[in-house]
């Protein structure tokens, strides 16, 4: 009964999900070429809200759990398991004041209104995983651009996104080169849940009535641990314990 109630309020979801993303696309281009990133960055700020507004068309909820004063002057690192696109938009928005910039698949850098024109012009880092001639140049330049900025990189070190919440293992590359390149971040591990139900029936229909909670563990000052890899493993352990199956 519930996988057929979906099918309509999918649909509406899907307009509006389209409809915001087509009608933001000028609009981040106006903001951009007319008044600058700064004010291009607030214009993405507004689209992720929208996006959050459609969700709830799903009967989508979101939560934000952040027990943590974290300090907006210094880089971070914020590392998080990958459930599906529905993590994106709503990290985007619950850390716009430490400006987020992802790290992502080359491909997603055209043909998508609004996401590969920010992808492109907002500071991320896009990455071809078969090439790597080309990701670790792009992955260093990131990291450079993150340090100086003060942003916070987000990557998702499973490297693939999680269809039915399993965490999958962690791939260390793409963590190595950050830490080099960002000495001075807050590593800060976020655990995501239910955000894979959004798609327990394909991509269409779409789940209903799900509860996607985001859980931000205690930020790790990268400069004191000698052994990156006992903080990569820190780090994949904290997250993976907040996973609720």
């Amino acid at each position: 009964m519930i996988k057929l109630l979906s099918y309509p309020i999918s649909f509406i979801y899907y307009v509006f999900f389209g409809l915001a993303l087509v009608v933001f696309h000028p609009i981040q281009w106006f903001c951009f070429n007319v008044f600058g990133p700064k004010v291009h960055e607030k214009s993405v700020y507004a689209l992720q809200f929208s996006l959050m507004l459609c969700a709830h068309i799903l009967g989508t909820r979101f939560s934000w759990d952040n027990p943590h004063k974290i300090d907006t002057n210094r880089p971070l690192i914020i590392v998080a398991n990958h459930q599906s696109l529905h993590d994106i938009y709503p990290l985007t928005w619950y850390l716009r004041k430490h400006h987020p910039k992802f790290i992502s698949k080359i491909e997603l850098g055209k043909g998508i209104p609004s996401v590969s024109y920010n992808l492109r012009h907002g500071g991320a880092a896009l990455i071809d995983r078969k090439n790597p001639r080309q990701s670790l140049p792009a992955l260093m330049q990131f990291g450079e651009r993150v340090e100086k900025n003060h942003y916070a990189a987000v990557i998702f070190p499973e490297g693939t996104r999680s269809k039915d919440g399993t965490p999958k293992s962690f791939q260390t590359k793409g963590l190595e080169i950050l830490f080099k390149k960002v000495p001075s971040a807050l590593v800060v591990p976020v655990t995501i849940n239910n955000s894979w139900k959004m798609f327990r029936y394909g991509k269409f229909p779409m789940g209903l009535g799900n509860h996607l909670k985001f859980t931000v563990h205690k930020p790790l000052d990268l400069a004191i641990f000698v052994n990156k890899q006992e903080l990569i493993d820190n780090v994949e352990t904290t997250i993976k314990k907040g996973i609720k199956h």
